[in-house]
């Protein structure tokens, strides 16, 4: 499978070229490729969009509100779009932060290509104000690319993207913004609203559970918001979290069974694990169980805090019990690399860490 990086090569530049060529006849082509591949190739993603951002700097006209109308006139071309459009998106983060009357709606018009939410976050940084005058407006948008970005743009931990730490301290700022689009038509909009919340509720948890409270009430689709913008209060075993998806915490929960397939594999090995789920005894009534499970990774200064995953959520009836199997890798990934060493894997079920298994990994 190619690097995530390999989106950002000569190949694309070229086509981009073309595009603005397209626009702008006075675009300088081969100027713009000219000993690009030399300095992509050490480069990572992010590095490589703003390589590409800079060589815009130099190649599009001034002052920015004419490289804009370039960047407009673009747009008219169904194939100026996708990852093309990144570096584009940046190039006017970068160039256009002192005209944000120019930049905003540029920002929102090139979206629909690829989604602006990471260069408007420098224009709520510098001009907040003015921007969150256009995240209101956009918030009623036809277009559900534009209503995204509103929530979208100001998550205060974007993966990918610099954190807006004055909204990581308070987020009130963007609450309207959210009252407005947990409602929206929009599954796509919806979900943002939904990791918008799941932001909010690493740093401020009661406020997070009073607007999930609040919007419960709202239907069918804020209550979905609810239901995946909770997800790490419901992993930390939030008792408020679990009651607010309908979770009895006090109902007593046994695991009857748990092993592991094999208890040492190699890196890049699966390791498959097996459980049963049942209720007490003592129990009468079927209750809900919210199964997720933590690993322990090995890191290089000794065991990790635990990573938990979500597994499943069943419905347990007294005296029957459920058996469920999951196979988790432990292969190197972008984010984590796998050290030899005992791996502990752990069940917790209704925030509750009931049993665990270690599995020994060792090098390829």
């Amino acid at each position: 499978m190619a690097a995530f990086k390999d989106q950002i090569d000569t190949e694309l530049a070229r086509s981009l070229a073309v595009q603005l060529a397209n626009a702008w006849p006075g675009f300088p082509r081969r100027q713009f490729v000219a000993g690009l591949a030399r300095e992509l190739a050490p480069l990572e993603l992010l590095a490589r969009v703003d390589l590409l951002a800079h060589r815009l700097s130099r190649s599009l006209p001034d002052p920015f509100p004419a490289a804009a109308d370039v960047l407009w006139r673009a747009l008219d071309a169904p194939a100026f779009t996708g990852w093309m459009t990144v570096p584009c998106g940046s190039f006017v983060a970068r160039e256009g932060i002192d005209t944000p009357d120019v930049s905003l709606p540029l920002l929102a018009g090139l979206t629909p290509r690829w989604s602006s939410e990471a260069p408007i976050r420098a224009f709520i940084e510098r001009h907040p104000d003015l921007t969150y005058e256009y995240l209101r407006r956009w918030a009623h948008d036809d277009d559900e690319h534009v209503r995204r970005l509103v929530s979208e743009g100001t998550r205060p931990r974007l993966p990918w993207a610099a954190q807006l730490r004055g909204l990581v301290a308070d987020p009130s700022p963007n609450l309207p913004l959210l009252d407005v689009l947990v409602t929206d038509p929009s599954p796509y909009v919806r979900r943002s609203v939904a990791n918008h919340l799941n932001d909010i509720s690493k740093d401020h948890p009661e406020l997070a559970l009073d607007l999930a409270r609040k919007w419960l009430a709202r239907g069918d689709g804020a209550a979905w918001v609810v239901r995946h913008g909770l997800r790490t209060l419901v992993k930390r075993g939030r008792p408020e979290a679990l009651a607010l998806l309908g979770v009895t915490t006090s109902a007593a929960i046994e695991i009857v069974d748990f092993f592991v397939e094999r208890d040492r594999i190699t890196i890049g090995d699966d390791a498959v694990f097996t459980f049963t789920l049942a209720l007490s005894d003592r129990e009468r009534e079927p209750a809900d169980a919210v199964v997720d499970y933590r690993v322990h990774y090995v890191g290089a200064r000794g065991v990790n805090p635990p990573k938990v995953f979500k597994l499943t959520r069943r419905r347990l009836v007294p005296g029957e019990p459920v058996t469920l199997t999951r196979r988790h890798p432990f292969g190197h990934v972008s984010i984590r690399r796998i050290r030899p060493g005992p791996h502990v894997i752990d069940l917790q079920v209704n925030g509750q860490v009931l049993r665990g298994v270690t599995v020994e990994v060792t090098a390829d």
